[in-house]
């Protein structure tokens, strides 16, 4: 793909302004879709997002748009970048007006409620059903990756996957640049499972940043977190590793550590006392890890994959169990051997 054709990036808020900034430097052409005429009116006065991400004018190549089909059709590549619970209505719309070969890449980090099914596998539902004829790819986008810093230029790496090798170098082609570094894969379920469910993890490393608990407890969280994620991961048939690397691992880390993170925001007003209907009602933006969490509780359930951490964070959010008494849940366990749990 050459520089000069214009990408569809499907969603306006802090992420998808980042990516489509991001590729308009790489100097393709970009039509940024926005659901709200007002937003898109905004993004065509001022070059810049002041609502989701201020401070980073938008470049020349990078044109807002309200007309979700204007935006699809005829693009050889489509980056969807909407919240997972609008990602099925977004995409049935669109998907008529898709071109039949078309690549489309999931930068959404979530699983939808009512299906327990990844970004990418609403996707493969949806044009099963009304697009029998495309032949196109689909693949994700994972990793460490802040909107913020991203769209800063501050060194960062990444992780796409797709089906075929092939096809992931495509998707890798095209994001990658000397300060957003790319690699490659073809782990594409533990991949989304990976950056869908470290959002849970960090909401319980923000209750203990809340409560008072120091970086042993942090430490202790993101490791366990981490092979919590893996055991379902695994039962869903991705590969051990790649929960080692950038989309398991390497974002883990990051949401759980970050002053950026929403998912951690969350949790740290929580353990600070603060209802969750309180704490949404002063967001701007979606914490992606609030709906997941129950989306995996579900997932568990079903395929009996023990997630303590888990079941603490689904009760502390929807059975209003008090913090301090969901650490001493899991602080109460009985004893385990560490790797015999993996």
């Amino acid at each position: 793909m050459t520089p000069s054709e214009t990408i569809a990036v499907i969603g306006a808020g802090s992420w998808g302004t980042a990516l489509a900034k991001l590729l308009g430097d790489k100097g393709f052409g970009v039509d940024l879709w926005a659901h709200r005429l007002d937003h898109v009116a905004a993004l065509l006065r001022d070059r810049e997002n002041t609502t989701y991400l201020p401070g980073f004018p938008l470049p020349d190549t990078v044109h807002p748009t309200a007309d979700l089909a204007q935006a699809v059709s005829g693009k050889s590549v489509v980056v969807m970048v909407v919240p997972s619970h609008v990602y099925r209505e977004v995409f049935t719309f669109l998907a008529p007006h898709l071109a039949p070969n078309a690549a489309i890449i999931s930068a959404t980090k979530g699983v939808e409620n009512e299906t327990l099914l990844t970004m990418n596998q609403v996707m493969a539902e949806v044009l099963a059903s009304l697009r029998p004829d495309f032949t196109g790819q689909l693949g994700v986008l994972a990793g460490p990756s802040f909107a913020k810093e991203v769209a800063g230029g501050i060194p960062t790496a990444v992780t796409v996957a797709a089906p075929t090798i092939e096809g992931a170098r495509f998707f890798q082609d095209i994001f990658h640049t000397e300060r957003f570094r790319v690699y490659a894969g073809t782990d594409v379920i533990g991949m989304e499972l990976g950056g869908a469910l470290k959002n849970i993890v960090a909401i319980a490393a923000g209750i203990c940043d809340g409560l008072g608990y120091g970086t042993n407890t942090r430490a202790a969280l993101i490791t366990r977190g981490l092979a919590e994620i893996t055991r379902l991961g695994v039962a869903m048939g991705a590969k051990p590793l790649t929960f080692s690397g950038l989309a398991g691992m390497g974002d883990l880390v990051l949401t759980c550590t970050g002053d950026l993170s929403r998912n951690r925001q969350v949790g740290l007003k929580l353990g600070q006392g603060k209802t969750l209907q309180q704490i949404l009602a002063e967001m701007e933006m979606v914490a992606e890890g609030v709906k997941t969490t129950r989306s995996a509780m579900a997932l568990a359930k079903k395929i009996g994959v023990e997630m303590p951490i888990l079941e603490q964070v689904y009760a502390m959010i929807y059975e209003d169990k008090p913090c301090a008494e969901a650490v001493q849940s899991l602080l109460g366990r009985d004893s385990k051997e560490e790797m015999e749990e993996v």
